[in-house]
């Protein structure tokens, strides 16, 4: 469902207006108090912000940590989907999240992307087929104080090296 509005959206808005609104404007992501604030247009660079508010308050007044997760869990993968394009396979494959510091107000993480990276994942991918790509990021406070440290793993992968590999896994 999602993939056919972006398709419609695309004849109308850019790639970065879609990125942002379709995420605030999204069920599910909305549910997770958080905003994407700025999506840079080529969307190598996407910031959001997560507002303590009564929906994320915990027992002890703070962000509750699943909020935290949540707000941040999806970006890395569809941020990757849509710089990659058609040609790739981008999956979460794993995360971890460490809390540093209770979050008492509105927090901030970034999500950034370098064209050497993206060059560097191509070329792998080209290379081997498919490449796990390990991001870090932190969440941290109005003045850089780090609250949270992310780290996900994605999956990338060629669709045709994708598609055969589970065909094979298919006839096991």
């Amino acid at each position: 469902m999602y993939q056919t509005i972006t398709k419609i959206a695309r004849t109308f808005f850019s790639n970065a207006q879609i990125y942002k609104y379709g995420f605030n404007w999204s069920p599910m992501y909305r549910r997770t108090t958080a905003k994407v604030t700025e999506v840079s247009n080529d969307l190598l660079y996407v910031k959001i912000k997560i507002p303590l508010s009564y929906k994320n308050k915990n027992f002890v007044g703070t962000i509750f940590g699943g909020s935290l997760f949540s707000a941040t869990d999806p970006l890395y993968m569809i941020q990757l989907i849509n710089i990659l394009g058609k040609d790739y396979v981008v999956w979460d494959k794993a995360a971890t999240i460490k809390y540093k510091k209770p979050a008492r107000s509105t927090v901030y993480c970034e999500f950034i992307f370098k064209n050497d990276e993206i060059k560097n994942i191509k070329s792998v991918v080209a290379e081997h087929g498919e490449f796990n790509l390990i991001k870090n990021t932190n969440i941290t406070d109005k003045n850089g104080v780090v609250i949270s440290e992310l780290s996900k793993t994605i999956y990338v992968a060629n669709k045709s090296f994708y598609k055969e590999k589970l065909k094979l896994r298919r006839n096991k």
